[in-house]
């Protein structure tokens, strides 16, 4: 039995320092804060878990509002069976966005004239360094719709669907209370023509425990092909969408093919006021970013190896976690619930490689559905921002000290500019931030040298 979710991202129905810089493979740090999901209203959420051509999706929805007018239509190739089907903990889906969300780090500069010292000392040193459904209204078969499939999982109450017609399958839709938005009969028409039958969920209240948040729906299936279709979720769209998919292979990363995979400008070094508004500047980053792309592309946030973090800004998920989300291949070795240990090291890695990708999107900019392929790159990648805390010692300590805070001036100016390149923000506002702050020339006591003016064809374009 092959199962090709066809998932509308927001389903019918939801309004769903150091004086240099560290290494990049290597980023230490103090972890600050996080911008996860809940910056943005009506964020859809996926995970897809992936092997081969197995594949467990997982649903998130952003649902407000009463539970009973809740309802998700997702069109698929065939008809799952009730074991295809599972209710998952919400808490999987935050944790898996916590995990990795875009970071703000931290940096604290030391005395550079204690780091002169030391550097000294090494120097002189040889040392090595080291849904039961709802009764079917009577006009079912006359409108041309088939219900194929109903089932109880959790809350819901599933019903899987064909019909004939998408007039036939819209109005009997709205019928029994799926209140389906006008305008969608061409894209429903062009799944049905291929074929496609609709997998529906609505809340079952005698089921559902009250709770306003509704956990996520999850379904098993095999299918050659790995796609994400996102078009049913642009007919009822009240502007632009926001999309997050978290991808889960054994291989390396996920990318799409039909659509541009940009990774989100990362590693920069920011203004330290960032740091009480980094939401702000991480939504205004990436509306810049995706206006720079024409807002045709598809960013990757994060894509790490599940066994480890650097910064952390949530632990990596659990064994446990993985599989119920879905990560098939952890039981495969026979190994269970035990981790193997390397001696010395801990436990055996977790083989599981995360991908997180966002997108936003409507009609006009994203025509298609997204399709994916898994590569073998496994190299990390994080959108991380990075905040450098300046020494406020005496600058005629030494003659390092000197040279620091001449560095300093300039280290704030290259800020200000990464900032407006970064969000489109006003360069000359950010600096005036900055100084408020305490951070430009002003705030050093200590009379800098003038700075060389260069040579006459550096000073036409700037570059002295």
């Amino acid at each position: 039995m092959k199962l090709t979710p066809l998932l509308s991202a927001c389903a019918l129905g939801l309004t769903s320092f150091a004086l240099s810089a560290p290494a990049a493979s290597a980023f230490c740090g103090f972890y600050v804060a996080k911008a996860d999901t809940d910056l943005f209203n009506d964020a859809s959420k996926v995970v897809l878990v992936r092997d081969d051509e197995r594949t467990v999706i997982t649903m998130a929805s952003d649902y407000r509002g009463d539970v009973s007018e809740f309802a998700m239509v997702v069109p698929v190739v065939d008809i799952p069976e009730r074991e295809q089907i599972n209710v998952a903990n919400p808490a999987l889906v935050d944790h898996l966005d916590e995990y990795t969300a875009p970071r703000l780090v931290e940096y604290y500069d030391e005395n550079p004239c204690e780091l002169r010292y030391r550097r000294d000392m090494i120097a002189m040193s040889s040392a090595p360094q080291a849904m039961a459904m709802e009764e079917a209204a009577p006009e079912a078969e006359a409108l041309g719709v088939t219900i194929e499939a109903e089932y109880e999982v959790g809350e819901y109450d599933i019903l899987i669907l064909s019909a004939e017609e998408s007039d036939g399958l819209i109005t009997w839709l709205n019928g029994n209370g799926y209140r389906i938005p006008d305008g969608a009969e061409d894209v429903v028409g062009a799944y049905l023509k291929r074929g496609m039958k609709f997998f529906v969920a609505k809340v079952n209240l005698e089921r559902h425990s009250g709770s306003s948040m509704l956990r996520p729906i999850q379904v098993a299936y095999e299918d050659e092909d790995f796609m994400l279709p996102i078009r049913l979720g642009t007919v009822n769209a009240d502007g632009k969408q926001e999309l997050f998919v978290f991808a889960i292979t054994r291989k390396g990363r996920v990318e799409t093919t039909n659509y541009k995979t940009v990774k989100l400008p990362s590693n920069m070094d920011v203004p330290i006021y960032v740091k009480d508004e980094f939401g702000e500047f991480y939504k205004a980053m990436f509306t810049h970013q995706t206006e720079k792309q024409s807002g045709k592309a598809v960013f990757m946030e994060y894509a790490w190896d599940m066994s480890w973090c650097d910064p952390c800004a949530a632990n990596p998920l659990s064994r446990s976690e993985l599989r119920e989300l879905g990560v098939m291949w952890l039981d495969e070795g026979g190994q269970g619930d035990i981790q193997p240990m390397r001696p010395g090291f801990g436990p055996q890695p977790v083989d599981a490689f995360v991908t997180r990708l966002h997108v936003r999107y409507d009609a006009e900019t994203f025509p298609e559905d997204l399709n994916f392929q898994v590569t073998g790159d496994r190299e990390n990648y994080q959108g991380r921002y990075v905040l450098r805390h300046p020494w406020r010692g005496d600058y005629g300590q030494c003659e390092e000290a000197g040279l620091y805070a001449e560095g300093l001036v300039e280290r704030w100016d290259e800020e200000a500019k990464q900032l407006a390149k970064l969000t489109g923000w006003d360069l000359n506002e950010i600096k005036q931030k900055m100084a408020d702050g305490g951070y430009s020339a002003a705030a050093i006591n200590v009379d800098l040298p003038e700075k060389p003016k260069g040579s006459w064809w550096s000073r036409l374009w700037g570059n002295d």
